[in-house]
């Protein structure tokens, strides 16, 4: 009971409470309307279809192509853009697929699975998951200015930590957020605006369709506002078989 009474008495030194004791509502509002807003983003990463691979024939029916367009658009030399039956799930693996044994399903796109939100990241919902990174960042980083700014001075430094040590722990734990979701921030706006994903950019040696490339080679890249423009923008599941042969074609 203490601890609610000593928390109360530190939220009422913050800017927010400040701001609500002028009668300025505006900036509390803001923060409240900002962390539900957080919270809706995450549920709705959640529980959203990634992108997994239902049946074959879906996966023909997303590429755009039939079977027998698809083989004649294929140079036979280029076998890495055969379409392979997964060895889990045993289904037809769109290029840039990827079986994940833990929702046991394969994810057109495949970027990683997340246990922070339990479940995989993949074409239909990594720019929500990038949206939802941008919201959490601003969330957790408003959270650690107004903790900071409920700290208060004091003649000594035992009292200081005695009047402060429910906020320390607070700036804390908001600092580590911050840190960490700034930096996946940061890597998945890399990833976006080169077209790519994580488990391409980690395993590309091992990748049948990438390991024959250079390092710096990257068959779907289009350049970065290309890219970002058809990462936030472009709904629907993409033919990537036909934009790698696009893209091998024009370099050859």
């Amino acid at each position: 009971m203490s601890m609610t009474r000593h928390a109360g008495t530190v939220l009422l030194r913050s800017d927010l409470r400040k701001c609500q004791e002028r009668g300025d509502l505006l900036h509390p509002v803001m923060f409240s309307a900002l962390v539900l807003l957080s919270v809706l983003l995450y549920f709705t990463v959640s529980l959203m279809d990634p992108g997994f691979v239902l049946s074959d024939s879906n996966t023909k029916g997303t590429s755009g192509d039939s079977d027998e367009e698809l083989e004649e658009m294929i140079p036979q030399e280029q076998s890495s853009l055969k379409q392979r039956r997964c060895g889990y799930c045993f289904l037809l693996q769109p290029m840039r697929a990827r079986h994940c044994r833990t929702c046991k399903r394969c994810v057109r796109r495949f970027d990683h699975h997340c246990p922070w939100i339990d479940n995989c990241v993949g074409e239909r919902n990594h720019r929500w998951f990038l949206l939802y990174l941008c919201v959490q960042f601003a969330a957790v980083s408003w959270g650690l200015q107004t903790a900071w700014s409920g700290v208060v001075f004091a003649p000594t430094w035992q009292q200081w930590f005695s009047q402060n040590g429910f906020l320390l722990g607070a700036i804390g734990v908001t600092g580590v957020f911050s840190v960490v979701v700034f930096i996946l921030l940061c890597i998945h706006l890399y990833l976006a605006s080169a077209n790519t994903t994580t488990w391409e950019f980690m395993s590309r040696h091992r990748i049948l369709y990438l390991k024959h490339c250079d390092s710096e080679d990257n068959p779907f890249d289009s350049g970065v506002i290309c890219n970002l423009w058809d990462f936030f923008c472009v709904c629907g599941m993409v033919a990537w078989e036909r934009i790698y042969i696009r893209q091998t074609h024009a370099t050859v």
